[in-house]
This record gives C-alpha cells, sequence and structure tokens, in this order.
C-alpha cells in the first residue's frame, strides 16, 4: 500500500495539535501539583489565596448567594472534598459547620482540618438557633489578620518548600488588612456610639472594633412579628435611622416594610462576599449613610 506524503499544511496541523494537547497536560500537571484546599465560605477562598498565591487551588463549599444555614453540598463538592489536602474552616459555630463537619471528615481523615477561630476572642450570640457564640468572626480586620496568620501557619506545615513565598505573600495581605482597619477606624471615629440597623445580626464583631451599635431587624433567626415590626420603626425614627443594611442571601421583605415606613431604603452588602476589604469599605460606606 502506497502512503501519500503529507502537504505542508497538513503538517503544520499536526504540530500545533500536539502542542495544545502537550500545553493541556502540563496545565493539568500543574494543577495537580498544587495543595488542594476546601473552605467552608468565599472570605475564607480570598485568605487562602492571597497567603497560598500560585500554589494553592482553593474550592468553596457555600457559594455566593447561598444561605450558610441551610445550604447543602452536592455530589461535585463532596468529591472535591474526598481527594482535598486541606479544610479551612471559620470554626465558630457557623451552621454549615456545625450540621456537615463530621460528615467531611468522614470522607477524608487523611484532611488536615484548620480552625479560623483559633486565638480568636468569641462574642456570645444569644442566638440559640445556631450556637452560643456569634459564628460572623471574619468580619473584623483584626480577626481576619489573626485568621490569615492561622492559614500560613498551615501552609508552610504542609508545604515548607516554599516558606518564603507564602511568608511575603502573607505579610503583602497583612499590610492590606492594616490599613483598611485604619482607615475605618479613622471613619468611625468622626460618629462615636454610632446606630445602625441591620436584618440580620452579621456585624456584631465588625461593630465591636469600631464603637458601632447594630440595630437587628431579626431576633434569633425569625422574622420579626407585626409587634416587632412596629418597635423597629419607632426605634428607627427615634435614632433618626433611614438606611438598613441586608444581606442578600436572607428574605429582605421585612426590610423593605420598615423603609417604607421610615421613608428609607435598603442597602444589600453580603457578609460572605469575596472580595473582602470591598465589601467591609462597602459596608463603612452604608453606615456613613444612616
Amino acid at each position: 500500500m502506497k502512503c501519500e506524503p503529507m502537504n505542508s499544511s497538513t503538517m503544520i496541523l499536526m504540530i500545533l495539535i500536539c502542542g495544545m494537547c502537550a500545553g493541556c497536560m502540563e496545565t493539568h500537571l500543574e494543577e495537580e501539583e498544587k495543595i488542594s484546599v476546601v473552605v467552608t465560605i468565599p472570605p475564607l477562598a480570598e485568605f487562602v489565596e492571597k497567603v497560598g498565591g500560585y500554589e494553592v487551588r482553593v474550592m468553596v463549599m457555600v457559594p455566593p448567594g447561598a444561605d450558610p444555614h441551610v445550604y447543602e453540598p452536592t455530589p461535585g463538592q463532596l468529591e472535591e472534598v474526598s481527594h482535598a489536602m486541606v479544610y479551612v474552616k471559620v470554626g465558630s459555630g457557623i451552621e454549615f459547620e456545625l450540621t456537615w463537619m463530621d460528615n467531611l471528615l468522614e470522607m477524608n481523615r487523611s484532611m488536615l482540618v484548620v480552625d479560623c477561630s483559633r486565638g480568636i476572642q468569641l462574642i456570645p450570640s444569644g442566638d440559640s438557633v445556631s450556637s452560643s457564640f456569634d459564628p460572623h468572626i471574619w468580619l473584623s480586620p483584626r480577626n481576619a489578620q489573626i485568621m490569615v496568620q492561622t492559614i500560613y501557619e498551615a501552609l508552610i506545615f504542609l508545604d515548607p518548600e516554599h516558606e518564603e513565598y507564602y511568608e511575603e505573600n502573607t505579610r503583602s495581605y497583612m499590610a492590606e488588612l492594616s490599613m483598611l482597619d485604619e482607615e475605618l477606624t479613622r471613619i468611625f471615629s468622626r460618629s462615636p456610639g454610632k446606630k445602625i440597623m441591620v436584618l440580620h445580626p452579621a456585624w456584631t464583631y465588625f461593630c465591636r472594633e469600631y464603637g458601632i451599635q447594630q440595630i437587628p431587624i431579626e431576633k434569633e433567626g425569625k422574622e420579626p412579628t407585626p409587634r416587632g415590626i412596629a418597635q423597629v420603626v419607632e426605634q428607627a425614627r427615634l435614632y433618626g435611622i433611614t438606611v438598613i443594611i441586608a444581606s442578600p442571601e436572607f428574605n429582605t421583605e421585612s426590610a423593605e416594610v420598615i423603609a417604607r415606613e421610615i421613608d428609607g431604603r435598603v442597602i444589600l452588602v453580603s457578609p460572605l462576599e469575596k472580595s473582602y476589604t470591598q465589601m467591609l469599605y462597602r459596608l463603612a460606606q452604608a453606615c456613613m449613610e444612616v
């Protein structure tokens, strides 16, 4: 059988295909060599990526827009957990972890678990629905620095070869968080004892740092009764509040009702947003509009 010689166009096409395949294989191998990290919420993903940089591959369990009180992981997420090297948890009693953490550990007993609440002073919540402490520890930039340090220590334990790289990344991000804290301190020093109205009382740690009092519409995770709405409206009028800060993960209907009663408006700020500094600057702006 006579073989026909390949023309130049065919040869070029073959070379391009081989090159693309080799590139795909190289990219796949690079991904496989990274430390696979699972985190509970998006802000933790930012913390891990800021420290780990190119050496980590991060998967978030509770995606943006989901409610961590009721979210259930997908089969794909559970598969990812079964192969992960590290699980970075909030550790302060967030509902998703209370419900799922034991099951996730059963799926992967060799996975290192990093508790980001270590070294943080927890605030009692009085919320019998979830835990005895307020779980939203990441919403204080000072707490965030402690959490980032914990993540850094975990990564150098797993990957001491890249310690200098992780240290440089951590130092850079710590400086960014310190600058954020200084700016927020400056902003709120102009309005000591400021009061803000919130739908869900997620901002306790933030408020503690900057001398703010949050007035929640929800009580122990429950929607307000008509009498409760009337009381909140009275408080808003008493303190001259015209803005209600709400989380898009929750039903904002009661906040909208109250906003209409006080001729105000609702501003949405998600405590689960991945862009951490941007989220807290937007919260500060909303607070100053109150």
